[in-house]
């Protein structure tokens, strides 16, 4: 993935992957030590790094810590402001580290040179006052492009889409992304309204080409967090598939660790980085345009890290209340950051929260906390061990990112899982089952210990864990955004499970039939007045920040960017020759 989904655009990366750029040159004399400069370089730090980067240790990306003892100033400045440049030029350092971590950032250039400064002084300071060595890199072997492919390449679709604009969010930061927009929801009644979160912690309420803001969680929760990026916040949000009749929400959101006690906790020597919190909102008016209701707590999960947490919860949509799936709620939580935190063994267990899939029952009550039920169906409710969570429907995943179901050919529940260094996966979710991260990714063997190579299972080796039913490699993207069965009036894309790359942009399908015969990726192109485009262009960013999303009802597809804060309707679909 995008070192999940998505570290891999915090700036400070690609000031450690570019120490050498500037041969010769000394590290300045002093940065600044007063309080308020380090303070401010420490929020600077958290918001904008610290999900992708510690100071002392390796994470998704590489150390900081060293780094202002190898460069000027005016060096690492330049290089944040124009990321790209070092690489391309082909410098030895800067290649090396872009063939191990795989990432490219977008350029920081909206950061002031005295807001950049803060920063280092604070990376300064803690190098300092830790006595932090600059990471050691071997460049001896680097090249400006590594040849190897792990996957099969992405296809030629034949495919092409014409985009239209349908909504732009309302800027929640005045710096990029202007928005967090993640989920999109169709209101119940079917009447076209539509609904939108950004992480910031608002959900929108769209109607006639309007956004206006439908709840603001940020004033009704104590502790409230949506820094550091990527995996903080409103995660997302789902409609009882009863909403008419019981006004029921649910949401899930980080908080600060604030002594609250969470269902789900790990060893005191492990710290708390955030809580993640599912939650159940009642509408007093199911009619009404804005939120005005109570609300009560369903789960709270502690994290170690602030990346890969509970980002996707959803209904199967459009059953019978005789299906016992109906109202029952799925729940997608990642690993927490805990294998990138050196602690792989609170997750891939029965006995952990984290790198799970759950289903639950909102309404009911028999689980441990008495705050939801434990439906009799799930996999593991006759399991002895009395730490497993009977919750789990499926477990192994290092970050779930988005769930849907194909109720066309079966009942199909895909789940897309956003890799570390090496593929990105499509998952089709059976009850019980094992995803195999953080012993597998892609269909290859990886090591918690070393989360940046592959290796091909030995045919000997005793495999359980069930293979991606499609996946493609980082030579085609960086983080999957998962997508929808489409079944609208678009021939092209009849059949067609459609979904994205959240970096670079580019959208991808594959042909879903019953047999699940065919799991080749295809690419689908985009055209903006007959002439080839892509949403880097019409962005304005080489970080997209896609999202596909789909509306049940009425069948139509969209495609949000975080980066323009834009929300596109997939107009046309064709068939064009010489795929």
């Amino acid at each position: 993935m995008l070192k999940s989904l998505l570290s891999l655009f915090c700036f400070l990366f690609s000031i450690t992957i570019s120490i050498n750029c500037a041969v010769g040159q000394k590290a300045p004399a002093r940065y600044p030590t007063d309080k308020k400069t380090l303070a401010t370089g420490m929020r600077l730090f958290n918001t904008n790094c610290a999900s992708c980067h510690a100071i002392d240790h390796e994470e998704i990306g590489p150390q900081l810590g060293g780094i202002t003892q190898l460069l000027s100033a005016k060096a690492l400045t330049e290089f944040i402001q124009n990321p790209a440049k070092v690489i391309e030029s082909g410098e030895p350092r800067a290649v090396s580290l872009h063939k191990k971590y795989n990432m490219i950032m977008m350029s920081y250039d909206f950061l002031k040179p005295a807001e950049i400064n803060s920063i280092l002084a604070y990376i300064d300071h803690e190098t300092k006052l830790n006595k932090i060595q600059p990471l050691v890199v071997k460049t001896e072997n680097a090249v400006s492009q590594s040849s190897e492919r792990f996957g099969t390449p992405v296809k030629k679709s034949g495919i092409q889409i014409e985009l239209e604009d349908f909504v732009q969010i309302p800027a929640s930061s005045d710096k990029p992304p202007l928005t967090r927009i993640a989920n999109m929801r169709p209101h119940p009644s079917s009447d076209g309204t539509l609904y939108v979160s950004d992480q910031r912690g608002i959900i929108y309420r769209i109607e006639k080409g309007k956004a206006e803001v439908f709840l603001d969680i940020r004033t009704k929760i104590d502790k409230y967090v949506n820094t550091p990026g990527l995996g903080t916040g409103l995660g997302s949000f789902a409609f009882h598939p009863d909403y008419l009749n019981n006004g029921l929400i649910y949401i899930t959101h980080t908080e600060e660790p604030a002594g609250k006690k969470a269902d789900y906790e790990f060893p005191d020597s492990i710290k708390v980085a955030l809580q993640w919190v599912v939650s159940e909102w009642k509408i007093n008016d199911v009619k009404s345009k804005t939120f005005e209701g109570t609300r009560r707590e369903l789960l709270r999960i502690n994290v170690p890290g602030v990346v890969h947490g509970t980002q996707d919860i959803g209904f199967i949509p459009g059953i019978s209340k005789n299906d016992p799936d109906y109202g029952m709620l799925f729940i997608g939580t990642g690993d927490g950051g805990s294998t990138i935190g050196k602690h792989p063994e609170i997750t891939h267990t029965l006995n952990s929260l984290l790198g799970t899939i759950i289903r639950i029952n909102p309404l009911g009550n028999n689980s441990r906390n008495g705050q939801y039920g434990i439906p009799a169906g799930n996999p593991f409710v006759n399991n002895t061990d009395p730490k497993t969570y009977k919750e789990i429907y499926a477990f192994g995943f290092r970050n779930p990112h988005r769930m849907s179901w194909d109720l066309t050919h079966g009942k199909i529940m895909f789940s897309a899982e956003v890799g570390e260094s090496n593929f990105e996966e499509v998952n089709v979710i059976v009850k019980g089952g094992d995803y195999g991260w953080n012993t597998r990714e892609g269909s290859f063997g990886i090591s918690p210990s070393d989360l940046k190579n592959v290796y091909k299972i030995n045919k000997s080796e005793k495999d359980n864990f069930i293979k991606p039913f499609a996946a493609y490699d980082h030579k085609d993207g960086n983080a999957i955004s998962g997508g929808y069965v489409y079944e609208g009036n678009l021939t092209a894309l009849k059949n067609k499970y459609v979904f994205g790359d959240i970096v670079n942009g580019r959208i991808f399908c594959i042909n879903i039939n019953k047999q699940l015969s065919d799991s080749a990726v295809y690419e689908i192109n985009i055209v903006k007045d007959s002439k080839p485009t892509d949403l880097q262009q019409m962005s304005g960013s080489k970080r997209v920040d896609l999202r596909i999303e789909y509306n049940p009802f009425t069948k139509e597809m969209y495609v949000m960017t975080k980066s323009d804060g834009k929300i596109r309707r997939i107009k046309n679909a064709a068939e064009v020759s010489g795929k």
